[in-house]
Formats: C-alpha cells, sequence, structure tokens
C-alpha cells in the first residue's frame, strides 16, 4: 500500500509538471500558426476587391495551401518519431513565418497560389509532429486532454485573431494596405517563437533535465508499459499500418471533417460581411464568437472523453450536430443573428470532435507504425482543406448563393460522423 500510494503521489506530481511544461508553449505555437494559415479568410475582406479575385480564384487560393502540405506530411511525423521534434518544428516556425510576411507583397491571383503552395509546404508536418511528440510524454489515458490543451489553440487563435485582423484591415501605414499589414505582422512573431523553440522543448522525457529523477522514471516506465502493452495486441509495421482499414477510414472521414472545417472557417468573415453589410471590424468580432464557443466545447468534450474512456462517440456526435446546424442556416434566410448563433453551434461541434479523433490513431498502434499512420491520415485528410473552400467558391461563383457550398459542407460533415461510428475501437477504462 505504501509503495502504491508513492507511485501514485510521483505520477501526479509528473503528470502535472510535464503538462503544465509542454501544452502552454504547444498552444502558444499552433495559435501563431493556425493565424497564419487562416488569416486569409479575414484579408479577403479588402484583399479581393484590391487584387480583383472572384470567389472562385479566392476559394482556389484559399484551399491550395493544402496541397503543398499533403506532401510533406508522412516524413514530417516520420522525423518527430526518429529524428528531433524540436529541431523540426524550430524549421518549420522559421520558414513558414518567413513566407507569411511574403505573403503580403502578393500581386496577382499567381502570387497568391503560389504563396499559398509553399505556406502548406512549410507547415507540413507541424500538426501530425506535435500529435505524436505528444505520445513521448502523455500516456494514453490523459492524451484527450493534452490534445484538447494544445488544439484549443485553433478556437483561440480565431479569438484573439479576428480583432486584431479587423483593426489591421483598417490600417495604413506607410502607404502599405491594412491587409498588407496582416500578413507581416502575424508572419513575425512564428521567426521568434522557432528560435526559442530550440532551447526551449525537450524530445524524450530521458532526456528531461527539468524533472526530478523519480517523475522522469516513472513517465518513461509508463510509456514502456504502453508500448509493450500494443505489442501484446499486434506490432504493426508502417506499410502493414497503412492497410489496416481503420487508417483508411480514419483518413477518409478526416477528409470529410476537414472539408466542412475550413470550407466554414476560410469563408465564414464574407458570408457574414455579405448578409449583414456591417462594418470589417464588426465582422470580425461576429466571426469569432463560434470560436469561444468551440474552445469550450473542446476542452470539455477531451475531459469527458477522457472521464468515461469512450471515444467514437465523443467524435462522432459533434460531427452530427455540426451538420444539423448548417442544415438548419439554410432555412434562417437572411437572418443575421440567428445565422450567427447557428454558426457559434458550429463552431462549437467542429472544434469539440477534434481531441478524441486525434486519440484514436494513438490506441493500438505504437512508434514508427503510429507516426506514419497519424502524418497519412493527416496529409490524405487534409486535402479536404483544399476541397470545402474551393467548392464553396466554385458554387457561389455560379449561383450567386453560399446555400449549395453549404449543403456540400453539412453532407461531408454527416458522413464524417458516419463513419466514426464504422471504427472497431475498444473502450478503455476510465480515469477515476
Amino acid at each position: 500500500m505504501h509503495n502504491s500510494a508513492v507511485v501514485s503521489e510521483v505520477g501526479e506530481r509528473a503528470r502535472r509538471r510535464i503538462a503544465r511544461r509542454i501544452v502552454p508553449f504547444l498552444f502558444i505555437s499552433y495559435v501563431i500558426a493556425y493565424l497564419d494559415r487562416v488569416n486569409v479568410g479575414y484579408a479577403a475582406l479588402e484583399m479581393k476587391n484590391a487584387l480583383g479575385f472572384s470567389d472562385d480564384v479566392f476559394g482556389r487560393g484559399a484551399g491550395i495551401f493544402f496541397i503543398g502540405y499533403f506532401l510533406l506530411e508522412i516524413p514530417g511525423a516520420l522525423l518527430v518519431e526518429r529524428w528531433s521534434a524540436r529541431r523540426w518544428f524550430a524549421r518549420i516556425m522559421i520558414s513558414w513565418g518567413l513566407i507569411t510576411v511574403l505573403t503580403a507583397f502578393i500581386r496577382n491571383q499567381w502570387d497568391f497560389y503560389g504563396a499559398r503552395v509553399l505556406l502548406g509546404a512549410a507547415e507540413a508536418g507541424f500538426f501530425p509532429g506535435i500529435i505524436v511528440y505528444l505520445t513521448h510524454w502523455f500516456r494514453y489515458e490523459d492524451r484527450a486532454k493534452a490534445v484538447a490543451g494544445f488544439m484549443t489553440a485553433i478556437a483561440l487563435s480565431n479569438v484573439f485573431g479576428s480583432p486584431l485582423a479587423g483593426w489591421l484591415l483598417g490600417v495604413n501605414w506607410f502607404g502599405i494596405e491594412g491587409w498588407r499589414w496582416l500578413f507581416i505582422v502575424e508572419g513575425i512573431p512564428a521567426v521568434v517563437l522557432g528560435v526559442v523553440t530550440l532551447a526551449y522543448l525537450t524530445d524524450w522525457p530521458h532526456q528531461a533535465r527539468w524533472l526530478p529523477e523519480d517523475e522522469r522514471r516513472w513517465i518513461i516506465e509508463e510509456l514502456e508499459r504502453e508500448k509493450q502493452a500494443k505489442k501484446a495486441v499486434r506490432n504493426y509495421t508502417v506499410w502493414q499500418a497503412f492497410r489496416k482499414r481503420d487508417v483508411i477510414l480514419l483518413a477518409l472521414l478526416y477528409f470529410l471533417a476537414v472539408a466542412g472545417h475550413y470550407g466554414f472557417i476560410l469563408w465564414q468573415p464574407t458570408i457574414l460581411k455579405r448578409a449583414s453589410g456591417l462594418p470589417n471590424f464588426t465582422i470580425t468580432i461576429l466571426a469569432s464568437l463560434p470560436f469561444l464557443a468551440g474552445a469550450v466545447a473542446m476542452v470539455l468534450n477531451g475531459w469527458h472523453s477522457d472521464k468515461t474512456g469512450e471515444r467514437r462517440w465523443h467524435a462522432a456526435l459533434p460531427l452530427f450536430i455540426c451538420a444539423a446546424a448548417f442544415l438548419a442556416n439554410l432555412g434562417t434566410g437572411s437572418h443575421l443573428w440567428m445565422t450567427v448563433a447557428l454558426f457559434m453551434l458550429v463552431g462549437a461541434a467542429l472544434h469539440a470532435y477534434l481531441p478524441c479523433f486525434w486519440a484514436l490513431p494513438t490506441i493500438t498502434l505504437s512508434e514508427s507504425a503510429a507516426a506514419a499512420s497519424i502524418g497519412l491520415i493527416n496529409s490524405v485528410g487534409n486535402l479536404g482543406g483544399f476541397a470545402g473552400p474551393f467548392i464553396v467558391g466554385y458554387l457561389s461563383s455560379r449561383t450567386h448563393s453560399f446555400n449549395g457550398g453549404l449543403f456540400c459542407l453539412l453532407s461531408a460533415l454527416f458522413l464524417a460522423g458516419v463513419l466514426v461510428l464504422l471504427l472497431r475501437v475498444h473502450r478503455r477504462p476510465a480515469v477515476l
């Protein structure tokens, strides 16, 4: 009993110390990454008119980011597992920050396309690398909370970034338009943080001088025990993992979910602007509300999933709710406040499924197989980030309405929820 109590007390200390050290830094990093990925949605309020872009051109350019992103996802995740997370993350941050700044100087649609492809290639490997990196530090029982902790950055980056974007769109410093300053101001912090990453992050627990010896030994032993348990079930190789039924299903459903996600967030400011005609700053404030709801929903859903040990319904139900909210929105017409309320529900549901979804690939796969599978799921899935914005822009240009595009998004999200329920995932014991 005494030894059990000591281990429990050491484990609690280790869990708290690791979470305080790693999750806030990853959160800040992903806030900056996400701002640089989606600030184009806010820049579009002025950039489209300034450069003469149609909805079709903007939708294609916004989504083409994911073509470059697709190419380097799997190698990026493997480098975190086999080389160095901190070096890989630093390279990513510095390069994407510089490319974001250079995006401020585009002059035509081809510059726009090129900058978005380069930005996607620069950022590739960051998100799946973080998911893999968390498996170096957090047990399965703690992983959804850890994922939710850093992934709230997706929601909160827009909560913080929307008012900043609205303010920057109104400036004209040194004769440079506000939408160009938006890219400059939001690109520089990534370069600075990339340098800091080299000194701050630690690749593996055995290298962590900031952990006391007993805590370091505890987390190493816990993760080794989890690793051996996975091997007892079956130790998949990278290529076997790629052919595994659930890996293919995860990649397909993530493609559908991401199509809905980016189709919504990159077009939301424009949809609200056309529905209301309100000033840009007011639009950016309204556009931030769904992400505020998303931050709360993500943490609560991740916490409840870890508490109960259940993953599938915690991922599927938010996707069904999101599809239902989009469907309801199609019947609201031009009623602004009803649209805002339903978009808040969409934002909450779009973010709530994420931590539970990303806990799924690490349940049965270990080491390089899990790393490569996460890279595959994220790279194939993120091609939906091209499909969603493109479809909305294409249909809007031809029908002069967003309804057709929104119907496509809700269909994709509903089907993604169905595919989650087809996964063969065993329920883990609840954390008491």
